[in-house]
């Protein structure tokens, strides 16, 4: 019990921390929900039966298997269509089937990365007098169909964007710009990790695992995309589900906690005893 039980506490704060990161972001535009696994650890045998009792036709199983708690085997994102809510504005766009993401580009000190998110909520930022540059609410770069930055030559008067993601710019000289958004499908989000700013992204070391990128994700042609212009996809995090879990996890992290109130106490009684 003295092992069994601290071995569970860690693994159960790790659900709660998962329970609680969905909670926190309920409002959040395009956000996956995680739901946590557990397996077991490593048992071991214990040989209880005797010879004589075997001879006897004893009937129960030999040896008693003990095992040391439970891990979490996997926290795996939830890639469940969230609800859409219709906004008005032509640049917030909403992906309209599942595990299609907007590809992004961040940058970091090692160089350029990849990264993935479904908030569709994007804005214009100054690159130069006369460009103008699409970007997300953190300031990350949109990329289109050949992962380029999407920049706007001249004063827009009207974005349009069809259901399969191109991108119509209509300009005050009555010019026209055409861009594709890059958009990928996700084929193993086990995969993907939180990179914050509500983008996951590939692990840059798959140490050991026999797993390339193009596995992960595949990056998908304009027939392929399924978007609405002037709408946002909302979280699918289930408040009332995530409190429920939450509820559950807490009462096996108290029950876990008086197994080593319990076994402190019987260790108490057999030394008395000795």
């Amino acid at each position: 019990m003295m092992i069994t039980a601290p071995n569970t506490l860690s693994q159960l704060q790790k659900q709660m921390d998962v329970i609680g990161h969905n909670v926190a972001n309920v409002r959040t535009n395009g956000y996956k929900a995680r739901t946590t696994t557990f397996t077991d650890l490593l048992f071991q045998q214990f040989e209880t039966g005797s010879e004589a009792a075997r001879e006897v036709g004893r009937l129960s199983p030999n040896g008693v298997r003990q095992g040391v708690g439970a891990k979490v085997a996997q926290a795996q994102v939830v890639m469940t269509q969230g609800s859409l809510e219709n906004t008005g504005r032509a640049l917030d766009l909403a992906l309209t089937k599942e595990g299609q993401f907007f590809r992004v580009s961040v940058q970091h000190e090692a160089g350029r990365e990849i990264q993935y998110t479904r908030d569709g909520a994007f804005y214009l930022t100054t690159t130069s007098e006369n460009e103008v540059m699409m970007v997300t609410s953190s300031g990350h770069p949109i990329l289109d169909e050949n992962n380029e930055l999407i920049v706007i030559n001249g004063q827009a008067k009207e974005y349009r964007v069809d259901e399969s993601g191109t991108i119509n710019v209509h300009l005050e000289n009555d010019d026209q710009q055409v861009f594709q958004l890059g958009v990928s499908q996700v084929e193993k989000p086990q995969f993907l990790e939180l990179k914050g700013n509500n983008l996951l992204g590939v692990p840059t070391n798959m140490g050991e695992l026999n797993v390339g990128i193009e596995e992960i994700v595949t990056d998908l042609t304009d027939d392929q995309v399924s978007l609405k212009q002037g709408a946002l996809e909302k979280s699918n995090v289930d408040a009332a589900k995530e409190m429920t879990d939450l509820i559950g996890a807490q009462r096996l992290y108290q029950f876990q906690a008086r197994s080593i109130n319990m076994a402190d106490q019987m260790m108490g009684l057999i030394n008395g005893i000795r």
